[in-house]
């Protein structure tokens, strides 16, 4: 199956088409204080930088690969190339995200289904060998009608790709409903790599979803709906620099899904637009009854009385919601250096719990064989408490602190700390704060508690 492939500037042309789109709009609309054309465009221009810092900052600190394809899929929303920090970032996402939907209530629990199946009907992306379907074409003794007769057979003897997590849920509800006593509600929680048909170019895209199947009883399934809906937003501006961000909205009537009776989507404000993050459902046990071939006994569950669950669904695309949170968290602050020199300075601000880098380990001056011994044993220090340490002290090119401190912000790096001559005569080091930029004197000793008090602070907020 083949990778999707973008025209270089499709990111850049979206946002002119939104932009256009905004200029193209009658003057009763316009806000007071938007009333002419030149401050829009200016906002559009500002906008515009914005996503271009913003994507060229994610491939610089090795959150996202360069190159415009992958840029491109990222702003998108489609799953790209990350770099090591964006591996790290999107880890602690998901297992954010799995701790807040599994541990919020009981009975919620975790399921793994096949990316691919050969049952999931006749439609849809579906997963071909190319030598096979090649040797096919090339057979050119045989006729069109053929050649489109064995690609057919071709197409239903080859399993079909998922587009989301649901169907996995709603094969699982009836074994699961053996474990909780048939007794509702209950949830299935998931995420996997699903797939996004293409645009026309033929050819799908992945995208990271996560997945809660939420099981109840058809006269609470509004409340549920409802229940949902703040949990997901409330977890959303936790984690957020700007919670006002996001936000949620009712869908339209005429854009519900067929199935469903009510929608729901939690929103994040891109420089060029409103994005969905998540989307929840309230389905009903239409598709329940579907997938288990109208068999109600199969599904007969307890909640006061007998009945077929109701579905609401909550899925959520994880790739988005990376972007979302490296946007929402890029500052760019203006200081005055000591010559009272107006400097710019990039921080990347995400939540503690989110940040892949927790502190970095540098050297001052003194003996540089000691104080890499002290970075060492307090490195091993960290790796044992699971806090991810950057090994700023095997840096062989040497670099001012300045410039250190400028680099860690950037990479969103919580404290840096600095072993010097000073740590190996009374055991001190020196600590400073990505968001405060104040240098704190510490105990070696107690660095590795500060740092896992703070984090658990931070996490309990």
């Amino acid at each position: 199956m083949g990778r999707y492939l973008a025209e270089p500037d499709v990111a850049l042309k979206m946002l002119t088409r939104c932009v256009r789109h905004v200029l193209s709009k009658p003057l009763s609309t316009v806000k007071t204080g938007q009333s002419s054309r030149g401050r829009y465009s200016t906002a559009a221009a500002e906008g515009l930088d914005r996503v271009r810092t913003l994507l060229q900052f994610c491939a610089d600190r090795h959150y996202i690969s360069p190159g415009q394809t992958n840029s491109e899929l990222f702003q998108r929303g489609l799953r790209c190339s990350y770099g090591p920090l964006g591996t790290e970032l999107m880890r602690n996402l998901l297992d954010q995200w799995w701790h807040s939907v599994t541990r919020s209530r009981a009975h919620v629990f975790g399921i793994n289904t096949l990316s691919s199946s050969q049952g999931r009907g006749a439609g849809g992306l579906r997963i071909v060998e190319s030598e096979h379907l090649q040797q096919m074409l090339e057979q050119h003794e045989l006729s069109r009608e053929r050649v489109i007769q064995e690609a057919n057979v071709l197409l239903q003897r080859s399993p079909s790709v998922r587009r989301g997590l649901l169907q996995g849920a709603l094969e699982q509800c009836v074994p699961s409903l053996e474990l909780v006593n048939r007794k509702l509600p209950f949830g299935l929680a998931e995420t996997g790599l699903c797939f996004q048909p293409s645009d026309g170019s033929g050819c799908p895209a992945e995208f990271t979803q996560t997945s809660l199947v939420w099981f109840c009883s058809p006269r609470t399934s509004s409340q549920w709906l409802d229940h949902w809906t703040r949990q997901r937003l409330k977890w959303w501006r936790k984690f957020a620099l700007c919670p006002s961000d996001f936000s949620s909205s009712e869908v339209p009537e005429e854009n519900l899904e067929e199935a469903a009776s009510r929608g729901v989507r939690i929103l994040y404000s891109f420089a060029w637009g409103q994005e969905c993050l998540e989307t929840l459902w309230s389905r009903g046990s239409e598709e329940l009854l579907l997938t288990h071939k109208g068999v109600h006994s199969k599904l007969q569950c307890r909640d006061g009385r007998k009945s077929v669950p109701h579905v609401v669904s909550v899925s959520g695309n994880m790739d988005r919601g990376m972007m979302a949170f490296l946007s929402n968290s890029l500052q760019q602050l203006k200081k005055e250096d000591g010559k009272q020199k107006l400097q710019q300075r990039k921080v990347l601000k995400l939540h503690p719990v989110l940040a892949p880098v927790k502190v970095a380990l540098d050297i001052g001056r003194g003996a540089t064989m000691e104080l890499r011994q002290v970075c060492e044993s307090l490195l091993q220090d960290f790796l044992e408490t699971k806090i991810f340490a950057w090994p700023g002290y095997l840096e062989t090119m040497p670099t001012s602190m300045e410039l250190l401190n400028a680099k860690y912000d950037e990479m969103g790096v919580l404290f840096t700390v600095v072993i010097s001559e000073n740590t190996l005569e009374s055991g001190l080091v020196q600590v400073r704060s990505r968001d405060t930029t104040i240098k704190e004197t510490m105990h070696i000793s107690e660095i590795r508690n500060f740092l896992t008090r703070y984090i658990s602070a931070a996490d309990n907020i």
